[in-house]
């Protein structure tokens, strides 16, 4: 009876984690990402920024981001994930008050190159390699699939409650007007600003790394280095670098739906918001039941079939069919795309199980892939910005998901090769660390 009522409270301690995990993986992106995703209109006219100009700070996001990558990863398997999350919550917190001043252009850029340290060096790796520990051997594809769509519904949440607040101020007739909404969308930032500090504090509060009978730690310096050079020999770690790349690449391209919505459907601001809201709502979803098929098929087959369908919902878009009188394709070709999107993000780092990467090295791991995989940060939003600002209206999207296209074409041929030889990487590992033991 005792060893079945410890098995119960483990269990459901583990929720409390994953829950929290859910909570703290989307508050911190939800002020330098998921706000001009869901508002990009209105983003854009609050901080008077072109496309471009909006690319240019996801840049400088990204770029920060690039060398955060891998030190925040060897931090990650240095500290406790628990003090790494909630500092990051705090400093990240800290920005949206700032922006919440509207700033100019410049300094927007230091505060998106702020956030590209606060929410990777800090965050990131120690996010990921949590959520890994809670689930353990047998259940990676559940425990990403709930992190991921959890954090979907999470930031669908901070969508709808600032969507609630901005039309307080701005009714559709007002917003189709054209009528300045700044006051109003000022008050939604310092919401979700101080949404993301609560969320801190129940990380701070709550918060305990699940007991593991494999080391979780390095308890030298010196050992970070022996991690490096034993992950970098892995096969899995090089293709998921080029599939994580290829599946941001898709990932950024949700950020022009209400865009697209507004340029070549003719939606107002608070219609257009709410178009980039339902598609979290479809995130929860695909994210339980991909990764509940994954750990009872493979990781890697769900992940290819995410590809093929991210690519035939771009075809769609780059196919110029949709206009006005086509709302019902709209939203159709947006299901398709969403759905293989999140399949296969749900899914890329619970992989690192399928491609036999030990728990000890998680973070190493994560900040090596991510520092290749993520470089979308830098090169995509000046790239969706040159399109859509050089052909305006339908023509730039068309452009924008004919690039798309290709990057899920290639991301279907590295999901294929590292499904094939997911088999030879359990030698080269035991291989490494065998000698490492010796």
């Amino acid at each position: 009876m005792p060893s079945f009522r410890k098995k119960i409270k483990t269990n459901f301690n583990q929720w409390i984690y994953i829950l929290l995990l859910v909570l703290a993986g989307e508050a911190v992106f939800i002020l330098p990402f998921v706000l001009a995703r869901i508002f990009r209109p209105t983003f854009l006219d609050f901080f008077n920024l072109s496309n471009v100009e909006l690319g240019i700070c996801f840049s400088t996001y990204g770029i920060v981001a690039f060398f955060s990558y891998l030190w925040g990863g060897s931090l990650a398997d240095r500290y406790q994930p628990k003090y790494l999350i909630a500092v990051s919550l705090f400093l990240t917190a800290l920005g949206g008050i700032v922006i919440a001043l509207r700033p100019g252009f410049w300094a927007l850029q230091l505060v998106y190159g702020y956030w590209g340290f606060t929410t990777i060096f800090l965050f990131w790796a120690a996010m990921l390699k949590a959520t890994r520990v809670i689930g353990g051997s047998n259940r990676q594809g559940l425990a990403f699939g709930l992190l991921d769509g959890g954090r979907g519904l999470v930031a669908a949440g901070f969508g709808s409650i600032g969507i609630y607040i901005f039309s307080l101020f701005v009714n559709d007739a007002v917003a189709t007007a054209g009528d300045n909404p700044q006051e109003a969308f000022s008050y939604v930032i310092l919401v979700c600003a101080t949404l993301v500090i609560a969320v801190g504090l129940l990380i701070v509060l709550f918060f305990e790394t699940p007991t593991t009978n494999e080391p979780l730690q390095a308890t030298h310096w010196r050992e970070l280095i022996t991690n490096f050079r034993t992950v970098i020999k892995i096969p899995a770690v090089w293709l998921l670098m080029v599939i994580i790349l290829c599946a941001y690449v898709g990932y950024k391209i949700t950020d022009v739906f209400s865009l697209y919505a507004s340029d070549v459907l003719k939606y107002s601001d608070v219609q257009s918001a709410q178009v980039g809201t339902y598609l979290l709502y479809i995130r929860p979803f695909v994210g339980v039941a991909v990764g509940l098929i994954a750990d009872k098929t493979k990781t890697s087959l769900m992940m290819i079939l995410g590809f093929i369908l991210s690519l035939i919902g771009c075809i769609i878009f780059a196919s110029g069919y949709m206009d006005q009188n086509t709302p019902v394709l709209f939203l159709l070709s947006i299901l398709i795309v969403a759905t293989g999107i999140y399949a296969f993000r749900t899914l890329y780092f619970a992989a690192l199980q399928e491609g036999h990467i030990p728990l000890l090295m998680t973070g190493t791991a994560i900040g090596l892939i991510s520092l290749v995989g993520y470089t979308p940060d830098i090169f995509m939003g000046p790239l969706m910005g040159y399109f859509l600002d050089g052909w305006p209206g339908e023509q730039g999207h068309q452009y924008v998901f004919t690039m798309c296209a290709v990057f899920m074409f290639l991301g279907v041929i590295a999901a294929i090769v590292f499904y094939r030889s997911c088999h030879k990487n359990k030698q080269v590992v035991d291989s490494s660390l065998s000698r490492k033991r010796t």
